[in-house]
């Protein structure tokens, strides 16, 4: 009954699990509660916070999977991913777990440092491949798209040079007013970039969020005190974090029974720690219930799927070279 009642309301607690089996006539505890639900691999965690998905939204992603779900691993590995994000001089990744004893709540060690305001952040940009980190940068004034395009010109070709990004390389970046602008297709046009054709609000597809995640659990970990100290920290870890190369796979498991809900998730093996499990678990899923959405689990359309890249990227002229990188570790699930 607790499995089965926790399986079809993850935001039962455990004192209402509790109080419904005292009802129908067994005594527990929370702690049998917890015992119980540990057994069966679960475990109390937040709630993550995911883009509400229109149906439209819905739709584009099932589309991107389709169309990518047989996509050989070597593509997978010749696409560079990019992405910015903001870390936070005392952000939410700061541990909130200490050990102490009774009273000892106070002690400069079992604290967290609080600002009115917040305490200031810093945005960065940066990208990576299968073979690796690319450039990282600090963003230090408001972005515009002509900041983004020269931000894309000082260090996008330089990151595929280093890691040695075979032709044909594909570039990524989300559907931001900025990435999208027409001046910045121009310019990726003009450049001869193939760009990968992304699917609006889908943050949980870009496997750089898990370096994003890594990177600001490393700076918070170091703890730094003042708004200057985060941009070197950032940039010291960020060598540190290694490559691991694995294979890219789009799954599409069909244990759901209702297909009107799809979910996407990447984990990446980027990280340090994740060779020690057998599999990471997924992203932030985004997962939205709308009608008319097809059975994952129908064959695809007999008609010949889109290609994956921008329309607006053409393909090179005869014997011109065409610049790239490569993808990092990224698996993508879709049920």
């Amino acid at each position: 009954m607790i499995t089965r009642t926790v399986s079809k309301n993850p935001r039962t607690t455990r004192g209402n699990l509790v109080n419904d089996l005292q009802r129908a006539g067994t005594k527990v505890t929370k702690a049998t509660i917890s015992n119980t639900l540990r057994r069966q691999g679960l475990k109390s965690c937040s709630a993550r916070r995911v883009p509400l998905l229109k149906p439209v939204h819905v739709q584009a992603h099932l589309k991107f999977a389709r169309e990518h779900l047989e996509d050989p691993e070597e593509d997978w590995e010749n696409v560079i991913w990019s992405d910015e994000t903001k870390i936070e001089l005392f952000g939410k990744n700061s541990t909130r777990r200490v050990w102490r004893r009774k009273n000892a709540e106070l002690h400069p060690k079992n604290t967290i440092p609080t600002m009115k305001h917040g305490g200031g952040n810093i945005m960065l940009w940066g990208c990576f491949s299968a073979k690796g980190p690319g450039r990282l940068i600090r963003v230090k004034q408001r972005m515009n798209g002509a900041m983004y395009r020269e931000i894309l010109s000082d260090n996008l070709l330089p990151s595929a040079r280093a890691l040695k990004m075979k032709r044909g390389w594909v570039f990524q970046h989300d559907n931001d007013p900025k990435h999208t602008a027409r001046a910045t297709k121009e310019w990726l046009r003009k450049k001869h970039f193939k760009v990968l054709e992304w699917p609006s609000q889908s943050p949980d597809l870009n496997p750089i969020e898990n370096l994003w995640r890594e990177l600001k659990v490393r700076v918070a970990q170091r703890q730094p005190q003042n708004i200057t100290a985060p941009e070197e920290i950032c940039m010291e870890e960020w060598a540190k974090i290694p490559a691991t190369h694995k294979p890219v796979k789009l799954e599409m498991p069909y244990g759901s029974e209702d297909t009107s809900s799809m979910t996407i998730g990447v984990s990446s093996t980027l990280c340090p720690n994740a060779a020690s499990r057998s599999r990471s678990p997924p992203l932030p899923s985004s997962t939205a219930t709308a009608p008319g959405v097809p059975d994952l689990r129908s064959p695809a359309p007999a008609a010949p799927l889109p290609s994956r890249h921008s329309p607006a990227s053409p393909s090179p002229a005869p014997g011109q070279q065409t610049q790239g990188i490569t993808p990092g570790e990224k698996k993508f699930f879709v049920t």
